[in-house]
């Protein structure tokens, strides 16, 4: 017991060592692959491989937008002033306005693309609106809703492994940077180019001709099932409308002649100007789909009982169709688009998945010469195996440790965080080096007692270095400059394993093999 007590920094680093190596290897840990924010899962091991290392498809966009703020809304309402300045654009309806309040007053967003800086500031003076600013770009709560509606749109894909977060360059500028492992650009860009605004409308015949209303929104479906195809009516995407809209939805079709008894059939595709009262289904103001009124569910609209069970069917014209309105129904709409033109620095980028693995070997080789140069010049300096090898096997039980822990949060590696374990490699033989250098000092050391007090003055050293590489990475670990950032968590964390863990362990071990008294 008393052996356990002395040693307990081994026992530590052991206990780490087998915890690391069952996430590592252990198939009841293997990441789900259908699992939101998996990536490629790398072979026997439980790794995941990001871009870099699995191939796929990177996005790098900034949000179209105008932003005007230090906007006093003078006792009118949100609504208000985004109807006013839409009744002055153009290019937008009051749809594409966004008013928020701040804590000291508000800002008017716009979001429309043919909107431009000029117009935009026309419109707010013609709508009584003085801003103190109005500059390109969106809201950091517009960044926020985007990052979030396209993680959901690439996990209801079934695009593991997907990630989205925001950008930063130097000059203050905001990016949202999409990366998705094993997935060409065309699939990507179909599923973010556009912001998947799904609504239904009624098109029906008036006195003066046909007129369209909003009759369903992407805020009045309470649950979202799965495309289907029927062999009888096609595709479609089953959903269950909430109540207040469902009685709504029920008087709306009675008024615009949908629920009329029989039904209607709609030949909108044939002739707009000649069909009876149709359901359209529009996603980002296209008609995807148009279709009648069956005299069953007519019947029921009429009698105000479909709104008990308020089930619907969004019919498409294709399962590509269905799935896509299903995506982006259960998913949101986004705020705002992502621009990809050139001019605004937008840019979408393939990596194959034969130069992914070609990327993992070389990656490989690297590690390997790294441990390897490491070796050597270990063996060259001291030229005694009861010192050197503790010394490379510890450094190696740290990529152990990090491995694991990868493994375990489901962090997928990329080149930055290679990088990453080999800074973690040099950094800390380092300091193993400048603990032997400090013990093996004055002719070596037998006592305890004066090993002890050379350890302290050698851990003193590394512990003020381990501050200073952890301060100096601290930016990098928060901030969203891309890559960076996992390289940055990876070498505090690779710091913080090396002095809590396996420098007091290697310590030990030289206290063990240096050390004649007990």
């Amino acid at each position: 017991m008393s052996g356990l007590r002395e040693n307990w920094q081994l026992v530590l680093l052991a206990v780490i060592l087998v915890v690391s190596g069952f996430v590592l290897v252990s198939p009841t840990m293997a990441p789900n692959p259908d699992a939101s924010g998996t990536a490629a899962v790398g072979g026997v091991t439980n790794l995941q491989y990001g871009l870099d290392l699995a191939g796929g498809t990177r996005v790098r966009a900034p949000l179209v937008g105008l932003t005007a703020e230090g906007v006093e809304l003078e006792g009118r309402s949100a609504r208000e002033v985004e109807i006013a300045v839409a009744e002055q654009l153009d290019a937008a309806d009051a749809a594409d306005l966004t008013v928020r309040r701040t804590a000291e007053s508000a800002t008017v967003e716009v979001t429309a693309p043919e909107v431009t800086l000029t117009s935009f500031e026309t419109a707010l003076r013609a709508a009584d609106i003085a801003p103190s600013e109005v500059r390109e770009g969106v809201t950091e709560t517009t960044r926020a809703e985007t990052i979030r509606v396209l993680e959901q749109k690439i996990n209801e894909a079934g695009l593991s492994g997907g990630t989205v977060q925001e950008v930063r360059t130097g000059t203050g500028e905001y990016f949202i940077l999409i990366e998705i492992p094993d997935a060409d650009t065309a699939e990507v860009r179909s599923l973010v180019e556009t912001q998947g605004k799904v609504v239904v409308r009624a098109y029906h015949p008036t006195p003066d001709g046909y007129t369209e209303r909003v009759v369903l929104e992407q805020g009045d479906f309470q649950s979202i099932g799965s495309a289907q195809e029927d062999a009888r009516g096609g595709p479609f995407v089953p959903v269950t409308v909430t109540e207040s809209a469902a009685t709504r939805f029920e008087a709306d079709m009675v008024e615009t002649g949908l629920a009329v008894p029989g039904g209607t059939t709609c030949t909108y595709d044939a002739d707009p100007q000649q069909t009876e009262a149709c359901l359209l289904l529009v996603v980002d103001d296209t008609v995807t789909n148009s279709f009648g009124m069956s005299p069953g569910l007519a019947e029921s609209l009429r009698a105000g009982t479909w709104s008990d069970n308020a089930v619907f069917q969004l019919q498409t014209r294709s399962i590509a169709e269905a799935q896509t309105v299903a995506i982006n129904l259960r998913a949101g709409a986004l705020p705002a688009q992502l621009d990809f033109s050139p001019i605004s620095g937008g840019t979408i980028s393939y990596i194959s998945p034969d130069q992914g693995a070609e990327f993992r070997l070389l990656s490989l080789i690297a590690g390997v010469f790294a441990v390897l140069a490491v070796s050597g010049a270990i063996f060259a300096r001291y030229r005694e195996v009861r010192v050197a090898a503790p010394m490379l096997l510890t450094a190696m039980s740290e990529l152990v440790i990090l491995l694991g822990f990868a493994a375990g949060v489901g962090y997928p590696l990329d080149l930055a965080v290679i990088a990453g374990f080999i800074a973690v490699v040099g950094t800390g033989v380092d300091d193993l080096v400048i603990i032997a250098d400090e013990i093996l000092t004055e002719g070596g050391v037998e006592s305890r007692r004066v090993f002890a007090s050379r350890f302290r003055r050698a851990f003193w050293v590394i512990g003020v270095a381990a501050m200073t590489t952890i301060i100096a990475m601290a930016p990098l670990a928060v901030l969203s400059l891309g890559d960076l950032r996992g390289f940055a968590i990876f070498t505090i964390i690779g710091v913080l394993v090396g002095v809590l863990i396996t420098r007091p362990a290697y310590g030990t071990i030289l206290r063990n093999l240096l050390t004649t008294d007990r």
